[in-house]
């Protein structure tokens, strides 16, 4: 077996005894685990303690206000944090460079990944705008997060990237369950977009070095743009190839694409709401 003294894990969960047990195998190497739980109601605890992980438990409030108050506050053995949802996997490449970082990582505050996301079976390799990196080994003290959904990571510091994969499983709990939860974000999504709008569009950011930053500022300016849910679903099912994805690349593109629309949806109804047009 293969240890990682220099890795601890954070993994956060929310009712997640489906996909928990699975979540921490993958991560069994590490003598670190953390599970930050938000209140679940299922069997997640006792499936985490009994795996020797240690929980500790928050009530969520938003992504960012989350994941700030886990690094600001869970006291964890290693300087290397690896966050991980409880519906990915840490694939054998990924465990390895994680299992070097005492020796690869000095100099770096942090290092981006690459996710693969499976629907259906299927690995959408074109229709999930893959490969996306994101911020997910980092040093506690060197990072914080901004916006109440999908959280921007802010590094001080240097930022690496590693070549092995996430393997992420968003349908683990069904189509329902995703739908449910992207109401919900549409309408954080929907708060954080009222006030970025009004920003001015720093072109220069559109071509950042820092992945992280590229995806916000050409975030901000997709939602510039009209006809959005249109050109989400021909970006990703067209423009990018989704549909050599099958059936699940265009049943992805179709919810993508309903997923922008309740996202402009919500704005609209935050700005009437600003003049005092609804009740």
């Amino acid at each position: 077996m293969i240890v990682a003294p220099t890795v601890s894990i954070l993994i956060l969960t929310k009712d997640e005894e489906i996909n928990i047990e699975r979540c921490i195998a993958s991560v069994a190497w590490s003598d670190d685990i953390v599970v930050l739980d938000s209140m679940s109601g299922d069997r997640t605890v006792e499936l985490a303690e009994r795996l020797g992980a240690r929980v500790v438990r928050r009530k969520f409030d938003n992504w960012s206000a989350h994941q700030n108050w886990a690094v600001r506050n869970i006291e964890f053995k290693h300087p290397w944090v690896y966050y991980t949802d409880a519906d990915e996997t840490c694939d054998d490449e990924l465990r390895e460079e994680l299992a070097g970082l005492g020796r690869t990582g000095e100099g770096f505050a942090a290092f981006q990944v690459r996710r693969k996301d499976y629907f259906m079976g299927r690995w959408l390799k074109r229709s999930q705008l893959y490969p996306t990196w994101i911020t997910r080994i980092f040093r506690p003290e060197k990072i914080r997060y901004e916006r109440l959904v999908n959280p921007v990571a802010v590094v001080e510091g240097r930022t690496g990237q590693l070549q092995g994969h996430i393997v992420h499983y968003p349908f683990s709990h069904g189509t329902g369950h995703w739908f449910d939860r992207h109401n919900r974000y549409s309408g954080m999504e929907a708060q954080d977009l009222v006030g970025e709008v009004r920003q001015p569009l720093r072109i220069g950011e559109l071509f950042a070095r820092d992945a992280s930053v590229r995806r916000r500022a050409r975030k901000t300016l997709a939602y510039r743009m009209p006809g959005r849910p249109l050109l989400m679903f021909g970006y990703l099912y067209f423009f990018r190839l989704g549909l050599l994805d099958g059936v699940p690349g265009l049943r992805y593109s179709i919810m993508r694409s309903m997923y922008e629309y309740m996202i402009d949806l919500k704005v609209a109804e935050l700005r009437y709401r600003e003049k005092g047009e609804l009740p």
